[in-house]
């Protein structure tokens, strides 16, 4: 099978995060065991979703790891010319879809150059490495890596493939993200003095949050890789009330960090909880009658570039590309880097077409990435 048929197949598989991904994993796992390649599937606690896992070649020598994720964002309203869970080519060599660059393409990548791998006799092993629900805070590959250890030789490397133009990208920012929930209580708004509106301190923590971001980019700590060179907070989603005319006895707000590699995302969000925590405590001081509560829905590390710059180099000479320092999205290698397993990303397409509508790759992109593909495989085949 070639790439595009491929990658036809997989944006059929409408694994949008936080839904059952068994029928995507289920084709990779048939279409690998086609070609005499073994896979474990990794569950998550969820129950209707997992992670994929395969090697080829020696499990008992270190290797390097592919990783990419089954799951893409929703299509849901969004203004596509084209069913998103079709492919369509055009004919200036687009390839539309939904996940066709983040990033089923790289996907579709590995798995065309599968026969290659295993006809090579690989002296050092590939593994793939696909996981669920990477858009809502990559949590599916946070139960594959405990599992790696019991599946083969511990990893020299890991190469996550999401979109980069082909260039290695050493470093990246990462990120935690907090739903606040305040309960105060209802009542008829012609007497607000017999409820507690929530909205009040939800504004007052907006207003504390902002604050301790500006003290952030003012005092840092600095990382001038990136743009910009701090760690950044932000609330994101403010929702309140039911009614003009009800005192509103609930308030919910989402607040999102994006943190440095010299910075630990937890600080701030321990700064951040702590503001929360003494806004509802004078409330209750004061007679009211205030709750406020906190729930992480994101988290994951940033990606610092790796002391040894040999992944790096390798990188270079495989793409023919020079590295980038860093980017501004979050990936799966920092999760990698923080278990003891070096990352670099590296992928097909541009992020800047990532989740928007009419979403493609191009058939040159799909191109540079086998040619990559092969250029590692033909590097571990006498290793």
């Amino acid at each position: 099978m070639d790439v595009k048929t491929i990658l036809s197949d997989l944006v059929a598989f409408p694994s949008v995060c936080e839904t059952s991904n068994r029928d995507i994993a289920d084709y990779v796992r048939s279409y690998l065991a086609s070609h005499g390649v073994e896979s474990d599937l990794i569950p998550g606690p969820e129950g209707d979703r997992c992670n994929l896992f395969a090697t080829i070649g020696p499990k008992d020598r270190p290797g390097y790891i592919l990783s990419g994720h089954m799951d893409v964002v929703s299509a849901e309203g969004q203004r596509w010319s084209s069913d998103p869970f079709k492919l369509t080519a055009a004919d200036d060599g687009r390839n539309v879809a939904r996940g066709a660059v983040d990033m089923k393409g790289f996907i579709a990548c590995i798995l065309a150059t599968v026969p290659e791998f295993v006809s090579l006799g690989l002296g050092r092993p590939i593994h793939i490495a696909l996981s669920y629900d990477e858009e809502m805070g990559c949590r599916g590959v946070k139960h594959l890596l405990p599992a790696i250890g019991g599946l083969c030789e511990k990893p020299l490397a890991c190469i996550v493939g999401e979109p980069s133009d082909m260039r290695p990208v050493l470093s990246h920012k990462g990120k935690a993200a907090i739903e606040f929930l305040l309960h105060g209580l209802s009542g008829h708004s012609s007497n607000p003095a017999l409820g507690y509106n929530a909205i009040y301190p939800a504004a007052d923590l907006i207003l504390r949050l902002r604050d301790l971001a500006d003290r952030i980019a003012a005092e840092g700590p600095f990382d001038h890789r990136f743009d910009p060179p701090f760690s950044t907070l932000q609330v994101g989603t403010v929702n309140g009330g039911t009614a003009v005319n009800i005192i509103p006895e609930h308030c919910r707000l989402e607040m999102e960090v994006r943190s440095i590699p010299a910075q630990d995302a937890a600080a701030i969000v321990e700064q951040a909880t702590a503001a929360a925590h003494k806004i509802a405590a004078r409330a209750c001081e004061a007679g009211g009658v205030l709750d406020i509560r906190w729930t992480e829905t994101s988290n994951y590390p940033a990606l610092a570039p790796a002391s040894d710059p040999a992944l790096a180099e390798l990188l270079v000479q495989l793409t023919g590309k020079q590295a980038l320092q860093s980017v501004s999205y979050g990936t799966e290698a920092g999760l990698y880097a923080e278990a003891g397993i070096p990352a670099i990303i590296c992928g097909p397409g541009s992020i800047a077409r990532a989740h928007k509508p009419d979403e493609f790759i191009l058939d040159s992109e799909l191109a540079e990435c086998l040619q990559m593909m092969r250029a590692l495989g033909g590097r571990l085949q006498h290793d």
